[in-house]
């Protein structure tokens, strides 16, 4: 568990010094929000409409574009190939470089949704599924994106890649998120869009870490 944790806050630590990584992930999530409005129009009925819609897509974007670099510079400095011969298995170590990725991005798109919730004007009975939706379905977009990341490992235009790899496996989490909101709004029955959720953020982490160790260890070789 110690080994874990040091993992974790040494890419805590990585990513609070080049700092850049996280400001452009949130600045793109609210500047893809904030560019809605001057495209549609400003009233406030249609806005509210499409809100939980535009919100989750500009986060599902902007959390793709810092999965590059999840296992990049490690590759890069040769500390992924010391990390493959740690004896911690390598599945772990790939969970922890996760949750330090979803600490680093995902959780700074929860605190800055319910803003452009507002600048959206999304119903207040969406705000809570709205928070809801990003804790279950933001981990599992890093769990998943983080196979698409060892796949593409030393390979030219990786970004791109990455986007054609996981973004059909995206799918899923953006219906039932979107679905989750807009029930919840719609003064509907929500457990279903929760349990579906959830299930897909515990497969994720019973599998992801696993495909994403092997694909590392075939990059690394």
């Amino acid at each position: 568990m110690g080994r874990f944790l040091s993992i974790v806050r040494r890419d805590l630590r990585l990513a609070l010094r080049q700092g850049s990584d996280s400001v452009m992930v949130v600045m793109f999530f609210v500047l893809t929000v904030v560019l809605f409005p001057f495209g549609i129009g400003p009233e406030g009925n249609i806005l509210a409409r499409v809100a939980s819609g535009v919100i989750f897509v500009a986060a599902l974007l902007a959390s793709m574009l810092s999965l590059e670099r999840l296992f990049q510079t490690d590759y890069e400095d040769g500390s992924l190939e010391l990390l493959t011969l740690s004896p911690m298995p390598l599945e772990i170590i790939v969970l922890a470089k996760v949750i330090a990725h979803w600490l680093t991005t995902g959780l700074p798109l929860m605190i800055a949704s319910p803003l452009l919730a507002i600048l959206m004007n999304m119903d207040g009975n969406g705000f809570s599924m709205l928070m809801l939706a990003l804790l279950l379905g933001t981990p599992a977009l890093s769990l998943i994106g983080a196979i698409g990341a060892a796949l593409v490992l030393g390979s030219r235009r990786g970004g791109v890649l990455i986007s054609l790899l996981v973004l059909p496996l995206f799918v899923p989490i953006l219906i039932f998120g979107v679905g989750l909101i807009e029930a919840a709004i719609g003064g509907f029955a929500v457990k279903s869009q929760i349990l579906i959720l959830s299930g897909i953020l515990f497969a994720c982490l019973a599998l992801c870490p696993f495909a994403a160790a092997a694909a590392v260890r075939q990059s690394v070789e």
